[in-house]
């Protein structure tokens, strides 16, 4: 089958399972793998920032930053269609104290405007707002990066900034950004090492040496403290060096996203707008759409009523993409 269900389903490539298999190892939970530890410096050093922790998963990362940066009885600006509010299973009011304020998103950014009218708001008898957070690339939106004119106009308002970079480095790739540049303004910064990078599994949540500390207290709080991660660190490695190969996705969306707009050029996809590996499309009867793609060797999934999602990867090549193209072609 080809999985485009999403980027998560790849497999470790050899070069990861070679590296995992000769990792050198040491209990994390003491500081002492050093596999981990020169993951960690290697990411922080990619996106410009003091330290960094490993940590199992995005949503843990966001989850750590939303409780360091969200101060209790105040609210984290957020747009509404962001992972933490919508993906990670209401974990938000489980594991913080502070209250999401629910922005508009449509686009995929932020408006500054808005947020700074609602930082303003304070004065008026609102709740004090102690944090915005950013999500890079904003995958409902349909995998759109930012432009980072507009991350400075939200880091201008002056809230401390979480950047929810899960594929912050598709992003960069998509517009020439460095993953530095992006997050200069931020005060964390996480990214997945398991989605279009295709480690097996782990994030990374960077920031100041003094953030990053807390953040390793939260990590264990949540269960996240691992021991001889450097097994799985290794991959994380390998994942890193490969970013540019990140083109290929994108390409390859672009070219599913044409057969999508050539069958429905009336579902409201742009393949213009698909600059990075995720196509989006609607489709008033999903069942029967991806049943048919199912049929024809193909996973393909949904991220709302009657919107299916295609995302390209690095177990996907050239041939998939014009197997998918030919499934789209001739589906009812």
């Amino acid at each position: 089958m080809i999985d485009l269900r999403s980027d998560t389903v790849t497999k470790p490539s050899d070069a990861m399972r070679r590296a995992m298999a000769a990792a050198e190892v040491g209990d994390d939970g003491y500081g002492e793998d050093p596999t981990v530890r020169l993951l960690e410096e290697r990411f922080a050093e990619r996106v410009g920032k003091e330290a960094a922790v490993f940590v199992p998963s995005g949503t843990m990362g966001n989850q750590i930053a939303l409780r360091l940066l969200g101060r209790p009885g105040t609210a984290v600006a957020i747009g509404r269609r962001q992972h933490p509010v919508i993906y990670e299973a209401g974990a938000a009011a489980v594991n913080g104290s502070a209250q999401l304020h629910l922005l508009d998103d449509e686009d995929g950014t932020l408006d500054s405007a808005e947020l700074r009218e609602l930082a303003e708001s304070s004065e008026h008898h609102w709740l004090p707002v102690s944090a915005v957070c950013i999500e890079n690339t904003h995958m409902p939106a349909g995998g759109v990066p930012w432009r980072l004119e507009q991350v400075e106009a939200v880091a201008d308002v002056g809230l401390p900034v979480h950047l929810d970079g899960a594929r912050l480095f598709n992003a960069s790739v998509a517009t020439g950004t460095a993953p530095a540049a992006y997050a200069a303004r931020a005060t964390t910064v996480m990214c997945c090492l398991s989605k279009g990078l295709g480690a097996p599994v782990g994030s990374m949540l960077a920031g100041s040496d003094a953030v990053i500390a807390a953040a390793r207290v939260e990590r264990k709080r949540l269960g996240g403290s691992m021991r001889q991660a450097g097994v799985i660190a290794a991959a994380g490695l390998i994942a890193l060096d490969n970013v540019d190969r990140l083109v290929d996705d994108h390409r390859r969306a672009r070219a599913i996203a044409e057969a999508v707009a050539e069958r429905w050029p009336h579902a409201g996809l742009d393949p213009a707008s698909v600059r990075t590996n995720c196509v989006l499309f609607r489709h008033d009867d999903t069942p029967d759409l991806l049943a048919h793609l199912a049929r024809e060797g193909i996973r393909a999934g949904t991220i709302a009523p009657r919107i299916v999602r295609l995302m390209t990867h690095l177990d996907v090549d050239d041939v998939d993409v014009e197997q998918t193209r030919k499934a789209l072609a001739s589906s009812p």
